[in-house]
């Protein structure tokens, strides 16, 4: 499903994957957006699902399956095509500087999971990373990872990001999804040709090492506030007593937990460049948290840490899900779990940073063994772009303070850094 768009105007570029540099404008109508949390009480909604209980959902979430499994098959004519000039966005802090080479094979702290509450009302998890852009806010991920294709719904509920996951480890924050970005052909018609994704995130929230503590053991980590306020809160803060989660009432006196500001996702963990209408045919790692199982019953990855693989890419059809245009490379990933992976072409394991260039929508065992080998992606195309470009310059803003006021808690509107 693939249309014809106009191109126009210039970008900035890095490295040797862009020449010309003919930069596609924004199509009006091919980007589509939807709301995830908007404001201050919905965000702290999200962060209670995945936190109270001792992070029961955080931890018990399971990889998600939806579409991941799909008969797919190698083309030799055909296939994915450019629809203008190769382009490029330079890498958060790579803006500036000369690709040098190395030996080892570093993961890159940009790469986490993405957690979520999906049609059938319990907790999963994809792969996802974060890209540069204006404001260090941005994650990119699979279409179907954000966008809820089993139900009526328009997004998955709940949605946040864990950079740098390990483990059940939350080493850079939790990151609460405000606004998501895909294609008109993906929302409306479930195109695999456009099943991506980019989502701005809230400032990162840090979570105490050892737990949260009883207000007796550090008063200094609980904020009194206002009977209204403390009244006032969402419903996921009643009903427990504060050894057990965020607040507590102790006689007429009323505290919440204080949250600590992680501050922008890019700046904690930088963020990965963006290339797109690149020849199909050029190497790849593919960074993600496979799990689950070959079709054999072979139990290869945990979904725990993060893992990767290597391959040129080739051109790829698969019927089941649209996906006229795609493109594959080697990869003995399994479905569950690595939906969302990234694609990064020029990685340089120094600096950890490279090009996104696909994100894993699927796997297909293309031999007929009985083992996946191939995952699959959407060609990068200048509609990619156009959909990359309407998120880009989005401010977020934080969600940690304040919690004072009649008011809700609600994202702060402290001004844009400029």
């Amino acid at each position: 499903m693939k249309r014809i768009v106009a191109f126009g105007g210039l970008v900035a570029t890095a490295g040797l994957l862009a020449s010309g540099l003919a930069a596609p404008a924004q199509a009006a109508g091919d980007v589509a957006s939807d709301a995830l949390a908007t404001n201050g009480m919905a965000a702290w909604n999200t962060v209670g699902y995945w936190f109270a209980e001792h992070r029961a959902n955080l931890i018990n979430a399971t990889p998600y399956n939806v579409e991941t499994k799909v008969v797919a098959k190698h083309v030799s004519k055909g296939g994915p095509a450019a629809d203008s000039k190769p382009g490029v966005v330079p890498a958060i802090g790579d803006e500036k500087k000369t690709v040098a080479k190395s030996k080892n094979v570093n993961l890159p702290k940009t790469t986490g999971k993405v957690f979520f509450r999906a049609a059938d009302g319990k907790p999963h998890w994809c792969t996802a990373t974060s890209v540069q852009s204006a404001y260090k806010n941005l994650v990119a991920t699979a279409g179907h990872c954000v966008y809820d294709t089993e139900s009526n719904a328009a997004t998955m509920n709940n949605w946040v990001f864990v950079p740098g996951y390990y483990q059940g480890k939350t080493p850079w924050g939790i990151y609460v999804g405000k606004q998501a970005f895909t294609h008109y052909d993906y929302d409306v018609y479930e195109d695999g040709d456009r099943d991506y994704a980019f989502v701005t995130v809230y400032n990162g929230l840090n979570m105490p090492h050892d737990g949260i503590k009883k207000f007796s053991d550090v008063p200094g980590a609980w904020q009194e506030v206002s009977k209204e306020t403390y009244d006032n809160f969402p419903k996921w803060f009643k009903g427990w007593n504060y050894e057990e989660f965020r607040y507590c009432h102790e006689g007429k006196r009323y505290y919440v937990w204080k949250f600590q500001d992680a501050g922008a996702l890019g700046a904690n963990v930088g963020g990965q460049g963006l290339a797109y209408n690149q020849k199909v045919g050029k190497p790849v790692f593919v960074f993600g948290y496979p799990s689950g199982q070959h079709p054999d019953g072979n139990q290869a990855f945990s979904g725990q840490t993060l893992k990767w693989t290597y391959g040129k890419t080739f051109a790829v059809q698969a019927p089941a899900i649209k996906g006229e245009e795609l493109v594959g490379t080697k990869s003995s990933f399994t479905g569950e779990g690595s939906l969302g992976s990234a694609w990064l072409v020029n990685y340089n394991n120094g600096r950890r940073l490279g090009y996104l260039n696909g994100v894993t929508i699927g796997v297909s065992d293309t031999d007929g063994n009985n083992r996946y080998d191939t995952s699959f992606s959407p060609y990068f195309d200048g509609e990619l772009y156009g959909v990359y470009s309407a998120a880009k310059n989005l401010w977020s803003g934080s969600i940690a303070t304040p919690f004072e006021s009649p008011a809700l808690p609600r994202a702060t509107e402290s001004p844009r850094p400029s």
